[in-house]
């Protein structure tokens, strides 16, 4: 184990530093700085190798979290990247990106701060790329078999990693000019730079992945042909669809999903600019929902130069301690401070939109909002509560609710709650087509679309070959460790 004292000689966490925000706010770059390699050590050394490691549970990938723990406090790095990558294919995003239900599992989190268990993993992978430990693994024979993935997210490209090593001969396809799903054009560049992307499409490429970007599955290939040419077919292209909000004046100029604003965003800083991108500067700004994508709206804003950022969600402020009805080990639903917040910003709760307000140009001008009420577990504005919020600017980050239809009406695959249907393996009435990640999950965790792409790798692998030696870690009926 790492030091049989750390936990008790180290009581706190210590996480690596963030740029200041008056800095961070000027740029793209990401905003964590280099972590002190004294205090990565500090905080492996916490971890007490338990009998039983909750941590394995709250991660779907199984994550042999205590192994390189001890390993990066004795300052073994390639043996700590080992262990790690012998479960995560990209545990470089999922340091950056995950929020980390392994923490809240974290035995020592009954009566300590829970292990710094995400900075330590970005690190060690940080480490891995810095210092070429991420060699490429191409297989010893191939088999004959080809496996088309479709969609280029977490999901696909675990999945696609995997069949590879397995020997199979896989083509990637994605509809963007450029691979890599929302990891790619949907999260800001201050939470992920590209060239991290980058590195590991190199490391995939060298295995033998074939990548096939600008090519868009039902329009420039059909689902039929793509089928006819496969030997096998995994579905990876996320849950994209957007949870709208049917209020009077949606219409309006200024009304915007917050994908098509945060793709417009990060495809500028990849150098694709447009003439009538979507921009914050110099307005007044309205984030409606408060989950990640929500936040990285919020963060957005400020490096657009916004003069005013407001966040409003419709349910309760969630507490800020762990609640009794979410005890350990379970990840509790906590209210979050994300970087985002901190560069500031106003956040309100328990609020109805009930209205967007035009100008006389057709421009919104303003929300008429409410209080929310929750009648017989139903929420609703409150009468007599409706005031205006100015804005110029309203972004809707208010989740998704599932999958492209015409998918499953392509591939005969019947979809459920927005959602194709598929067995526990990962499989669908059509043989041969497999659902991996939020396509058939929903949107969910990166976490939770890695392991889902190791696990439909297996399956595929099993469906081609017989049988499969490749890990499978979950199951399509798994849920998340919580209450």
């Amino acid at each position: 184990m790492a030091d049989p004292r750390g936990f008790l000689k180290v009581t706190e966490r210590e996480l690596p530093k963030k740029r200041p925000v008056p800095v961070r706010i000027l740029d793209w770059r990401e905003i964590g700085e280099p972590g002190d390699r004294a205090v990565l050590q500090r905080q492996a050394g916490r971890c007490m190798d338990c009998g039983v490691p909750f941590c394995h549970q709250g991660c779907p990938l199984g994550n042999l979290i205590p192994e390189w723990n001890d390993l990066t406090w004795r300052g073994e790095g390639r043996a700590a990247s080992d262990r790690l990558h012998a479960t995560n294919n990209f545990p470089e995003l999922t340091g950056r990106l995950c929020p980390a239900p392994c923490e809240s599992s974290c035995v020592l989190g009954i009566n300590q701060p829970a292990v710094t268990i995400k900075s330590i993993e970005q690190s060690i992978a940080d480490e891995a790329f810095a210092n070429g430990w991420t060699e490429p693994h191409p297989p010893a024979r191939l088999t004959g078999k080809t496996v088309a993935v479709v969609g280029s997210g977490p999901a696909g490209l675990a999945a696609a990693q995997q069949l590879t090593r397995a020997g199979h001969t896989v083509a990637v396809y994605e509809r963007d000019d450029r691979i890599g799903g929302l990891l790619r054009y949907g999260i800001p560049d201050f939470k992920l730079e590209k060239r991290t992307i980058d590195a590991r499409l190199a490391q995939m490429q060298a295995e033998g992945t074939r990548f096939r970007a600008g090519v868009e599955i039902g329009r420039d290939l059909s689902w039929d042909d793509l089928y006819d040419r496969f030997d096998a077919v995994v579905v990876a292209t996320g849950a994209p669809v957007a949870r709208e909000l049917d209020i009077p004046g949606r219409g309006l100029d200024g009304v915007h999903l917050a994908m098509d604003y945060l793709v417009q965003q990060n495809r500028a800083v990849a150098g694709a600019t447009r003439a009538d991108q979507i921009s914050a500067a110099g307005k007044h700004v309205v984030v409606l929902g408060g989950g990640d994508t929500g936040s990285d709206c919020i963060g957005t804003a400020h490096r657009q130069g916004a003069l005013s950022v407001t966040n409003l969600a419709i349910g309760v402020q969630p507490p800020a301690e762990r609640p009794a009805h979410q005890p350990w080990p379970v990840h509790p639903n906590l209210f979050e401070v994300q970087t985002s917040h901190e560069e500031g910003g106003a956040r309100e709760y328990l609020v109805s939109t009930v209205e967007f307000l035009a100008n006389g140009a057709g421009e919104v001008r303003a929300l008429r909002i409410a209080d929310t009420e929750i009648v017989d577990g139903v929420r609703r504005p409150k009468a007599g509560t409706e005031r205006e919020l100015p804005a110029d600017l309203v972004l809707l980050a208010l989740g998704f609710t599932g999958a492209d239809a015409s998918i499953g009406d392509a591939l005969g695959v019947p979809f459920e709650r927005g959602l194709p249907q598929r067995r526990a393996d990962f499989s669908t009435d059509r043989p041969g087509v497999f659902v991996a990640g939020d396509a058939g999950r929903g949107a969910s965790l990166i976490v939770w679309a890695i392991a889902e792409g190791r696990a439909t790798a297996a399956a595929v692998d099993a469906y081609l070959e017989g049988s499969s030696e490749l890990p499978s870690p979950v199951r399509a009926t798994d849920r998340p460790f919580a209450a």
